[in-house]
């Protein structure tokens, strides 16, 4: 299991077992799950409880905390280890000389796609039109690259088949309405529509494809034609990555993966922050932090580096810095830290100063002038594909998973790489066309997911969370923001001060916490 899968695993067997976790608690378990299991710290915690004569309600942080250093002081120390040692378990000053391998291997970047540089629109309706034209046939393409649908037909070829006539077909869904556990679906290719029936008697499998469409996405559907022009659906075949076997770098160096500073807000993790700063230059961590530190050779911050200013209800209230000039002057300060032989590579999000409609450019020079004061940055749009040691990297800061947890059933804003890996099955990283995610109509899809790659790292969830899909390492990298107002009236808690630090030659993962 991984590090989500563990945490949600435990606050299950606490809710099983009778009890709550209040606030502290939940965040206790976040920080100390990226060094601890927190399933072992909760089975301890409850046969601790289990005897317990007065049973509370609610598991308190202090009682957690109590427990783990008993914990600690059994099982890991010997004797003669002193008391005060318990809080060095999670970090201690490193008092040997750092000698870092990465700054002995030269850096081997490249870019591979930035549509930065090639966004071109007027935003009329002829743009749209081309847009979605655009998007429909990089996915057509995608779709018929896989064996199983090479023989799909047009949808007008469809309708003009007789009855019971079984054919495949390739389309956009522009509607989808469900009643009674029937769903009727309305897609469209290029020249024509039809509508599709899924009877409630339909295999289990089919009815939850069916529950994840999403509206403007292009898929394929095993029909068949009936007397009427309705067609009768068989099955739903995405076009969805292929098991892919892994770039990997020949040398075992590094990538930090990270985003969502918001520097300037009120509630912007500064302290912890600064520990990662001195994590990289080898003045932090144990000596295994410091050996992993050593080996960082990137650094990449998939956006809302600052802030921003008026992105949400009532923000300048918990702004620290009120301009946004002020918030990239002082996110240059954090990002000049970081040692000259790492490559920092940046993107912007939403909170950023780039326009909202996606892709969005890079981050413009008046503002990355600021912020390269000391050290040069890679600067890239939004998305953006680069390769690190001949590792593919797709990175995107995430806005369209707000469309995922909001319109998919089961999807979990705690388990942010399920969206993500959502994303990879429909091929396109903001697929919805109206929602929470504003689109440019460019004259080309850059949203479309049209290489697989081994990376797929986003944020903009606030919470940390990873998986493997199909040979592809999905991550979504946290934040270094408490709870702002805004996260608390939509019931998120993030997950602050979390660094996911990759090895490029193996793809193991290490999370380490700066709290």
């Amino acid at each position: 299991m991984n590090y989500a899968e563990k945490l949600h695993k435990a606050v299950e067997m606490t809710l099983t077992a009778g009890y709550q976790l209040d606030k502290d608690a939940f965040e206790f378990l976040n920080v100390i799950a990226s060094t601890e299991d927190p399933t072992e710290i909760m089975n301890k915690a409850l046969q601790r409880l289990g005897k317990a004569k007065d049973k509370p309600l609610f598991i308190e942080r202090r009682f957690l905390e109590d427990l783990l250093k008993e914990i600690y002081i059994s099982e890991k120390m010997t004797p003669c280890q002193e008391k005060e040692e318990i809080d060095q378990k999670w970090v201690m000053e490193g008092k040997k000389l750092f000698h870092p391998y990465a700054k002995e291997v030269e850096s081997n970047i490249k870019v591979i796609e930035d549509p930065g540089s090639k966004l071109c629109t007027s935003g009329n309706l002829t743009d749209y039109l081309e847009y979605f034209r655009d998007r429909f046939k990089r996915m057509e393409r995608i779709l018929r690259q896989r064996i199983d649908v090479k023989s799909a037909t047009s949808i007008i070829e469809a309708l003009k088949a007789p009855p019971n006539t079984k054919l495949k077909i390739i389309g956009m869904v522009t509607e989808k309405r469900e009643f009674k556990q029937k769903i009727i679906l309305v897609i469209e290719d290029l020249q024509a529509s039809a509508t599709l029936f899924i009877p409630q008697s339909a295999p289990k499998e089919l009815l939850n494809k069916a529950s994840k469409l999403l509206l403007d996405q292009v898929i394929c559907v095993s029909v068949t034609k009936t007397r009427s022009n309705m067609l009768m659906v068989d099955d739903i075949i995405l076009p969805d990555v292929a098991q892919k076997q892994q770039n990997k770098a020949p040398v075992p160096v590094y990538a930090a993966l990270t985003s969502d500073l918001h520097i300037g807000s009120t509630k912007f993790q500064e302290e912890a922050l600064k520990k990662f700063l001195l994590w990289l230059n080898g003045k932090y961590g144990n000596e295994k932090m410091r050996e992993i530190a050593g080996r960082v050779k990137y650094v990449l911050i998939a956006g809302d580096i600052v802030d921003g200013i008026g992105i949400y209800p009532n923000q300048r209230r918990e702004l620290a810095v009120k301009d946004i000039y002020g918030q990239y002057k002082l996110a240059a300060k954090f990002i000049e830290q970081i040692p000259d032989y790492i490559e920092v590579v940046i993107i912007p999000g939403n909170h950023d100063a780039p326009r909202r409609a996606q892709p969005q450019p890079p981050i413009s020079d008046e503002f990355l002038e600021l912020l390269e004061e000391s050290r040069n940055i890679y600067s890239l749009g939004n998305p953006s594909y680069l390769s690190l040691h001949k590792v593919e990297v797709l990175m995107y800061h995430g806005r369209s998973l707000d469309d995922i947890f909001s319109t998919v059933p089961g999807m979990e804003h705690s388990r942010p790489e399920k969206a993500m890996t959502l994303l990879l099955q429909c091929r396109h990283l903001a697929p919805v066309y109206g929602g929470k995610t504003p689109l440019s109509p460019e004259n080309k899809d850059f949203l479309v997911i049209e290489r697989t790659p081994d990376i797929f790292h986003a944020g903009h969830i606030h919470i940390l969370g990873y998986t493997n899909y199909r040979g592809v390492l999905v991550v979504n990298s946290g934040c270094w923001q408490a709870q702002t107002s805004y996260m608390r009236m939509q019931g998120l808690t993030p997950t602050p001060n979390m660094v996911s630090v990759v090895n490029l030659k193996t793809f193991d993962v290490e999370v380490l916490s700066f709290s």
